[in-house]
């Protein structure tokens, strides 16, 4: 006859995670990354999204500790997912990170596809557009301010200047995409960004067209020409005459339609340095 061995009593198991490293060797992050989530975000129009997030959490970890509690990362998110996680709400769950890990620094980041319903110029025809969006946050001493940044990505088109100085018949344009990452104070909505980074190129993109509502664009884009330079530029006034915006790094980026290679511009500015 035989006997199965017992089970370990608890106070028997070691924290492996929590013994004295001696490499006094400091971590600036460690953690988990690419955790797909469900994230219900509130709209501006006063309603909720369902989407799906990619996360990553983590934390700095001391010198002298040898690994961090990766289930503890979790175990947090678990714990918030029941609310809409709006802006206002991720320093929260990155602090509640720093403090069930014990640790000086925490950082939360999600990326994830936002939809907004847009009517098409002239026909009011109504389209999803998707659009790329990150949240990103650091959480340090506490009763400190976090620092948040939200990030959104929009297609555009971009019509050259140039091609439409120099040609007899039209000019060219093309797909492009224009990015901001932003630190802000007060209430930033996600389709306040979309709207600024819409405004700055030749002509927005549109989900659903019908034939007056192609002939609006294509003939907008024509009557606002704009090199990437220009984008970029007007980005950055769009941006600088925002009051709630308080530090900005954008891009746009140009899938040229006549050349093999693309055009590209950035900018970063912190508007407390001005």
């Amino acid at each position: 006859m035989t006997t199965m061995p017992s089970a370990p009593k608890a106070d028997k198991i070691v924290d492996v995670q929590g013994l004295q490293d001696q490499r006094q060797v400091a971590i600036d992050k460690v953690g988990v990354k690419n955790v797909t989530y469900p994230m219900l975000l509130k709209t501006r129009d006063g309603k909720t999204q369902q989407t799906v997030a990619k996360i990553n959490m983590y934390v700095a970890l001391p010198h002298h500790q040898k690994g961090t509690h990766m289930s503890r990362f979790l175990e947090v998110l678990n714990e918030h997912h029941q609310e809409p996680l709006t802006p206002d709400r991720i320093p929260e769950v990155t602090a509640a990170i720093r403090d069930r890990l014990n640790a000086e620094t925490a950082h939360f980041e999600a990326s994830f596809t936002y939809f907004i319903s847009k009517p098409a110029p002239v026909t009011g025809m109504k389209g999803l557009m998707d659009y790329e969006v990150t949240f990103e946050c650091e959480s340090g001493v506490p009763g400190a301010i976090s620092s948040f940044i939200i990030g959104v990505a929009a297609p555009a088109t971009s019509l050259c200047p140039c091609s439409k100085e120099i040609s007899e018949y039209g000019a060219h344009n093309q797909r492009c995409r224009i990015a901001a990452r932003v630190k802000f104070e007060g209430t930033l909505w996600i389709e306040d960004l979309v709207e600024i980074l819409e405004s700055a190129a030749s002509s927005p993109v549109y989900a659903v067209l019908k034939r007056p509502d192609e002939k609006y664009v294509t003939e907008a884009a024509y009557d606002n020409p704009k090199f990437v330079e220009d984008i970029i530029r007007d980005l950055a006034l769009a941006l600088d005459a925002d009051d709630r915006i308080t530090w900005y790094e954008i891009d746009s980026e140009n899938f040229e339609s006549i050349h093999s290679h693309n055009a590209y511009a950035q900018i970063t500015r912190d508007k407390s340095e001005a």
